[in-house]
């Protein structure tokens, strides 16, 4: 295997590992602020909470290690990303730093734990981050960056007219809020919350719906977008068929209320098959038509170090989720909100 596949492929996991962390992050903000809006903030805040707690702090290594590694593998991405990017990225770096401010607020003081306003800013982030980072997808198929005599640009009205950068941003939205709902789901069950496992178990049935329709709207996009990408889907269209059945079975024992730590296991499966379909597709290109994995691969000897580095990295990020998994989310008493208490 050459160092362009091998260099992708570690790139596209760290990003996958962000994809399903941040994603329970994100709605489980998003759903935090919704309870206040309903009344039933007394009923799930605290499930949320927990997991929140002590997963905050670790979520954004992922995109870290992925935009580090995309500039080193590949030099060129600074150049056509960087520029095109610059006010999507500034936008999200904001919003991530918005989101932080509450983070900190919220566990280490008591000023904005019950206001409004900052509830508001911290369910709205969780909704426009991965609206503002799912972009990139869309501009990575083509069209919407231009290169000139005068450098590289981006084509706004062709990006926000496109309805495959909407379609795309859908599915963020709606993936963000099906994926946490169906963790929050397992953890609220696990926790012996019923109370509060009913009311995610709805989130996620009704979010199921719009997640499947907006994957579908997103797939057939593409054809028209980019139909050379489309027709590299096309040929491997098991892993989105299996993507389809892994969703089937999710939503199922979700409805059964049965073997929810299964259920999201194969929710897992279901965007890891839908996620590396989609990214061994879209090879040999990182950004059509102008950075492709063969011609603007950095040389042999830094690809070498990025591997070992970033190798070394999952080694170490991997274990240590575990460990925080172990000691706090899945503990018999810190899930049950007994952490600290005697008997």
């Amino acid at each position: 295997m050459s160092y362009e596949i091998v260099g992708i492929a570690i790139l596209w996991t760290f990003l996958f590992g962000y994809l399903i962390v941040a994603s329970i992050d994100f709605g489980a903000g998003f759903f935090s602020f919704y309870s206040v809006l309903t009344g039933h903030q007394n009923k799930i805040h605290n499930i949320i909470q927990r997991y929140l707690s002590p997963v905050w702090e670790v979520t954004n290594v992922f995109l870290i290690f992925f935009v580090v590694g995309l500039n080193g593998f590949f030099p060129d991405a600074a150049y056509y990303y960087g520029t095109a990017l610059l006010v999507p990225g500034s936008i999200a770096i904001v919003l991530l730093a918005i989101r932080g401010v509450y983070y900190a607020y919220n566990t280490y003081g008591h000023s904005g734990k019950n206001n409004i306003a900052y509830m508001a800013l911290y369910g709205a982030t969780g909704l426009l981050i991965p609206a503002a980072l799912s972009t990139v997808l869309a501009i990575s198929e083509g069209g919407i960056i231009e290169e000139n005599s005068t450098g590289v640009y981006l084509r706004w009205g062709q990006l926000l007219i496109n309805p495959y950068t909407w379609a795309v941003i859908i599915l963020a939205l709606v993936s963000v809020l099906y994926i946490s709902a169906m963790f929050l789901s397992y953890y609220a069950k696990r926790a012996g919350d019923q109370i509060a496992f009913e009311i995610v178990r709805g989130y996620a049935l009704l979010w199921s719906g719009p997640t499947i329709v907006a994957s579908l709207l997103a797939f057939f996009q593409i054809n028209r977008q980019n139909p050379e990408h489309f027709a590299n889907m096309l040929s491997i269209a098991w892993m989105f068929v299996a993507s389809f059945i892994c969703f089937m079975g999710a939503v199922y024992l979700v409805w059964q209320r049965r073997h929810l730590g299964t259920s999201f296991i194969l929710v897992m499966l279901q965007f890891a098959f839908a996620w590396y379909g989609y990214g061994r597709s879209h090879l040999p290109y990182v950004l059509y038509p102008y950075i492709n994995v063969h011609g603007g691969f950095t040389n042999a000897a830094m690809a070498y170090a990025l591997i070992t580095a970033f190798i070394a990295g999952l080694l170490v990020l991997v274990p240590s989720l575990i460990l925080i998994l172990r000691l706090f989310l899945f503990d018999a008493k810190y899930v049950r909100g007994q952490a600290g208490k005697k008997g």
